[in-house]
């Protein structure tokens, strides 16, 4: 059991992906085919439910490209509910202290004082037929990926303890959520919010951690030159992109 896409972030490389809202195992295939590491399978502001997040993990395992869960919510219910059905690891949303964000790896990892129950049976275990339960519980721990999303005006100020928390591979900015937190909703570009996702990316950088960020064809350059290593951008845009070029080509030979 081996995560290409951690091991390409923890050797410094930069994992491209793509988010999904809605369920279909034929997107993330093709998704797959068109060269992408890693795909979001959007479970907090999306219509995908359990049963397709195991279905869109199988086509993403079956396809070659890393399926990345964000749960409802950062429960750790929640949390253990996605991992379960076989992603390679969660995009946890709303990590505001340390103890969110221990409580977070906790629902990942299993061990003692996990907040994961370990279950035989299970699809990540190959349904119980696979190799030994303390094979699959070490191979689990050491390959699932935690991303801890810093989308609040609390964890910005309590960056350097969230930080410093173990076994998070990820720690990713959501400027949407940020810009509404500080009070300029869908402005991540306002000064103030500017200023704290700049002041952010550096703390994360220098400690020794790997940021990440959204980003669209317009500003994928910047977000790379800014360290982020963990990226992806939405589904609509890359197709409203696609969309935008056909129909301006074929305007012109109208």
């Amino acid at each position: 059991m081996t995560n290409p896409m951690k091991e390409k972030i923890a050797r410094g490389g930069v994992a491209l992906g793509v988010s999904m809202m809605f369920p279909s195992p034929q997107l993330v295939e093709m998704l797959a085919y068109a060269g992408f590491d890693w795909v979001l399978i959007d479970c907090e502001h999306g219509s995908i439910g359990l049963s397709d997040v195991e279905t869109m993990a199988m086509a993403a395992d079956a396809s070659g490209i890393t399926a990345i869960a964000r749960p409802r919510s950062n429960s750790s219910m929640d949390i253990q509910a996605v991992m379960d059905r076989g992603v390679a690891g969660v995009q946890v949303p709303h990590i505001k202290c340390r103890a969110d964000a221990e409580r977070a790896v906790s629902a990942v990892k299993f061990g003692l004082g996990a907040n994961r129950s370990l279950a035989a049976g299970t699809r990540p275990d190959r349904w119980g037929l696979g190799a030994k339960m303390t094979d699959f519980v070490s191979e689990a721990n050491a390959s699932s990926l935690v991303c801890l999303q810093i989308e609040d005006a609390e964890a910005v100020k309590n960056i350097d303890e969230i930080v410093s928390v173990p076994d998070v591979d990820v720690f990713f900015i959501g400027p949407s959520d940020l810009s509404q937190s500080m009070g300029f909703p869908g402005n991540p570009k306002a000064p103030a919010v500017a200023k704290a996702i700049e002041t952010t990316l550096r703390r994360i950088c220098d400690a020794g951690c790997a940021p990440g960020m959204p980003a669209t064809a317009e500003t994928i350059g910047a977000v790379a030159q800014s360290g982020c290593r963990y990226i992806y951008t939405h589904l609509p845009r890359l197709i409203g992109s696609g969309a935008s070029d056909f129909l301006a080509a074929a305007r012109e030979k109208q």
